[in-house]
Order: structure tokens, then C-alpha cells, then sequence
């Protein structure tokens, strides 16, 4: 090769910054043979390799310097020659490590892709080279190298696999990342609760010793013990009351005088208790003339000890049901003990398992839930755990609808029709435009804000509803009522 051909070759490759790794002298067999090493090139003809080189031009990037970001345009096809990047999003103001591109890989524009904007940063780790071919040459290539046309269309479709699968994985981590703080949240509540109780309960029985040492002094007839432990185990039996605000400010206020006329210390404590218990005037006056005097503080002392340990029995009981009926809710909804088979199914109760893990953000936005369900529902043969998907990514999204409207109602029906099951999920949002109706269910498309949605769930949706169970989605949506009803066939079919 002559001075000239040298000459020819770096006008063509109009190089905006010349690499000094490579050598002037030997530059177009190093590029050529970079190109070879990569795989998905290793068969392309070397004539079609040097008709792309000849079109390109090669770009250095210095460590830090970004090969794209956010808003730039896809018009080029890429290829890493040498060196790395690091490829990042950005969500909520912070930074995520999502993959990067090293020596040989492909990306950029490629030939029949739609790809038109960056959508992430793509940031140099050390020194690196690029191969850029402006895809203004697209037609020309696809019409005179077919071999390098297929490389680069089956790249495209690796891509795009890669791609979903990875959007589809962190559609899933952040319905994961919700459920898990939903979960935190509603499970906080009963354990502080039990905590909480049982401290009080150990500091109460701390006392009892001494109380029941008083009692065991008072010298009464059965007939007198008897009357005691009727309104005493009257009233446990009967549990705390609810009262207004008013109304048991007016009985405590009432009790507390009635205790301080007695001389009864604690008579604060005592009169909230009491008043839980729906412990009436007359009733302590019943048990000051069976007791006598000399023995009322000591016996209502005693009455105090029992009604306060019996209701932090009871907060702790219901505590701890809050916490079993929760852990009943996720395994159920996760189906995690079960096989992955269609099985016949009450779709009640999967919506109700939904609603108690979207619990905590129905009532942070103050939605009212309307359950219209068909009690005599056949019940269908569902996969479970999918099914569950389909309600929670529904039931989800109309939440966040509803964000900003006044009136916030979701109401959820069911209804058999013909040999189908109907679930309609209805809720007060502001609507979907007529004009994106029929894009909703696109990959990718998403009417979330930036970092809000990766708008994959809606693809799922269909995907489970239609080929998993032969059934149907469908949409009607206006200004303050948007639905989305599941049509799912009763019996299983294949």
C-alpha cells in the first residue's frame, strides 16, 4: 500500500479527533481487524466490513466524557473499539448503575429500528474509541452488504430482548420495592401495638401482688363476691366500648368525681378505664354497698387491675390477628405454596388479598373502596399468582389516577357473563385521552411521569388476560371514569 491509499483512507474516515493509540501507518487492518473479533461480525465478508470503515468516521472519548444522554438523538450506529462505558438512568434525582458497554459492542442506531432518543447516560470509564456510521447509510448498506445488514438486524433483536427482560425485571423490583413498603407499613402498626401492650401488661402484673393482698383482706359473702363478679365479668365479657369524643369525656369527667369523693387515688387512670369498660355510676355504688366502705378502694383497685390486664390481652389479640390476617394475605396472593397450574379460583378473594397490599395507599390518598361483588360468582379456573398481577397493576394504576381529583372512589364489580367471568375496576381520575386509547397497551408506553413508570404494566396485563387465560381487556374511559374490565372464561381451555 502506498502513501497515497493512506492518504485516500483518512479523508474518508473524516476523523474528528485523531486516536493516538492507533497507528497511522497500519490504522484501517486495526480497525478492520477490531471488527472481527466481534462476534456477531466474526462472519461478515471483509469487503462489506471495509465498505462500513470506509463510511465512518472514529471518535476518542477521554475518561468521564459521555458517548450519549438523556434527549440526544439516535442517528448513528455505534461500535466500541476500545475502552468502556458505563450506561446510567436517573431516578428520582439519584443515579442507577444499569449496564455497560465494553470493547465490541454494538449499539446506536441500528438498521430497522424505531429507536429515535437516548433515554439514559452512557459515561467513559477510561480512554475510548468509537466507530460511527451516520445512518443516512442505512439504505445504501441494506441494498449492497446483506451479510452486514443481517448482523446488525440480529443485534437489533438480542437488544430488544435484553432490554424488555431487564425493563420487565425492574417492573417488577418496583412493584416489589411498593408492596414491600405497603407491607412494612401495615405491619408496623400491630407489632408496635404488641410491643406496646405488652410492656404495659409486664409493668401492670407488677402490681399485683400487693392489690391482690388487700383483697384477700376484705371479709365478704359469697352472695356479696358473687354480685362483684357479676358486673365485673359483665362488662369484660362485653369488651371496650366506642365512644365519641364528647361522650366519654363526659364519663370519665363523671367517674372521676365519683372517685374522688371516695378518696380513690389513680382516680384519673381509673376512670379511663373504666369508661372503656362501660363501668356505669349505679354500678359502683352497688359494689361500694356490697363491699362497705373500709373495702371499696381496695376492691376497685382490684376491679382496675382485671380491666386494664383484660384490655391489654385483648389489644394484643387483636394486634396479633392484624399481623396473621396480613401474613394469611401475602401468602395467598402469592400463591407460594401452590403449583403453577390453572386451578378453580374465587376472584373475590384475590381482590380483597390486592386491596390489603395496596392498603396504605388507598388510605394515604383517602380512597373510597366500593365493592360491588356478585356473591353467586361461579368460580374460574385461574392461574393465581398472574391473576393477582393483573389486580394489582389495575387497581394500582387507579390509584395514582386519581392522585389529583377531588372525589376519589374505586369501585370494583363482578358479574357472570355467559360462560365468562367479568371484573370491572372503575375509578374518579381525570381519564384517558381518546386519542392514546389504543396505545395504552403498547410496550414501553406510559402516561407516568419520568421515573414514575416503565409502562410495561399494562403489557402485562394483556399479555396474562389473553394468552395465558383466553380472555379479554377492555377499555372505556372520560373525564372523572375510567374502567378496565377482565374477561376470563370460567372453565380452563387451551
Amino acid at each position: 500500500m502506498n502513501v497515497d491509499f493512506f492518504e485516500a483512507i483518512s479523508k474518508k474516515l473524516n476523523f474528528e479527533r485523531l486516536i493516538s493509540a492507533f497507528n497511522f501507518d497500519t490504522l484501517f487492518m486495526d480497525i478492520l481487524a477490531k471488527l472481527k473479533q466481534i462476534e456477531e461480525l466474526a462472519d461478515v465478508p471483509d469487503i462489506q466490513l471495509q465498505w462500513m470503515i470506509d463510511r465512518s468516521e472514529c471518535i476518542s472519548f477521554n475518561e468521564g466524557e459521555y458517548l450519549f444522554s438523556p434527549g440526544m438523538n439516535i442517528d448513528k450506529l455505534l461500535i466500541i473499539l476500545e475502552g468502556e462505558f458505563i450506561l446510567k438512568s436517573k431516578r428520582n434525582n439519584q443515579f442507577q448503575v444499569i449496564g455497560k458497554f465494553a470493547a465490541s459492542t454494538i449499539t446506536g442506531l441500528l438498521p430497522y429500528s424505531r429507536a429515535n432518543e437516548a433515554k439514559g447516560y452512557a459515561e467513559a470509564t477510561k480512554d475510548s474509541s468509537v466507530l460511527r456510521l451516520d445512518g443516512s447509510m442505512f439504505k445504501e448498506m441494506i441494498a449492497q452488504c446483506h451479510a452486514l445488514t443481517t448482523a446488525f438486524v440480529h443485534t437489533m433483536s438480542t437488544r430488544i430482548r435484553q432490554f424488555t427482560k431487564r425493563e420487565q425485571q425492574d417492573d417488577k423490583m418496583i412493584s416489589l420495592g411498593k408492596l414491600s413498603a405497603g407491607l412494612a407499613h401495615e405491619l408496623n402498626n400491630p407489632s408496635s401495638a404488641v410491643v406496646r401492650s405488652a410492656q404495659e401488661l409486664s409493668k401492670n402484673l407488677k402490681y399485683l401482688p400487693e392489690k391482690f393482698k388487700n383483697v384477700i383482706k376484705i371479709k365478704m359473702t359469697d352472695e356479696e363476691v358473687d354480685e362483684v363478679n357479676r358486673i365485673l365479668f359483665e362488662k369484660v365479657k362485653n369488651g371496650v366500648k366506642s365512644w365519641s369524643l364528647i361522650e366519654r369525656s363526659e364519663r370519665e369527667d363523671e367517674i372521676m368525681d365519683w372517685l374522688d369523693e371516695e378518696e380513690v387515688s389513680d382516680s384519673d387512670e381509673i376512670a379511663a378505664n373504666f369508661t372503656d369498660f362501660d363501668i356505669e355510676i349505679d354500678e359502683l355504688e352497688q359494689i361500694k354497698e356490697k363491699t362497705g366502705q373500709d373495702h371499696l378502694k381496695a376492691v376497685i383497685g382490684w376491679l382496675n387491675q382485671v380491666i386494664s390486664t383484660e384490655k391489654l390481652v385483648g389489644e394484643i389479640e387483636d394486634a396479633s390477628q392484624r399481623i396473621n390476617d396480613l401474613v394469611k394475605s401475602i401468602k395467598s396472593y402469592t400463591h407460594m405454596d401452590q403449583a403453577p397450574e390453572k386451578i378453580a379460583t374465587n376472584v373475590h378473594i384475590g381482590l380483597d388479598n390486592t386491596l390489603t397490599m395496596l392498603n396504605h395507599k388507598i388510605k394515604r390518598e383517602q380512597i373510597d373502596v366500593i365493592k360491588n361483588y356478585d356473591d353467586s360468582l361461579p368460580e374460574a379456573a385461574l392461574l393465581q399468582g398472574p391473576i393477582n398481577q393483573v389486580w394489582t397493576n389495575l387497581i394500582d394504576n387507579a390509584i395514582d389516577a386519581m392522585s389529583e381529583s377531588t372525589l376519589k372512589q374505586l369501585t370494583i364489580s363482578s358479574k357472570k357473563d355467559g360462560e365468562f367471568v367479568n371484573v370491572s375496576i372503575t375509578d374518579t381520575g381525570s381519564g384517558i385521552p381518546e386519542e392514546i386509547q389504543g396505545k395504552i397497551f403498547d410496550p414501553f408506553f406510559t402516561t407516568k411521569a419520568i421515573g414514575k413508570g416503565t409502562g410495561l404494566g399494562l403489557e402485562f396485563v394483556q399479555e396474562i388476560v389473553r394468552l395465558q387465560h383466553n380472555g379479554a381487556v377492555y377499555l372505556q374511559s372520560k373525564p372523572g371514569e375510567t374502567t378496565f374490565t377482565i374477561c376470563v372464561p370460567i372453565k380452563a381451555s387451551h
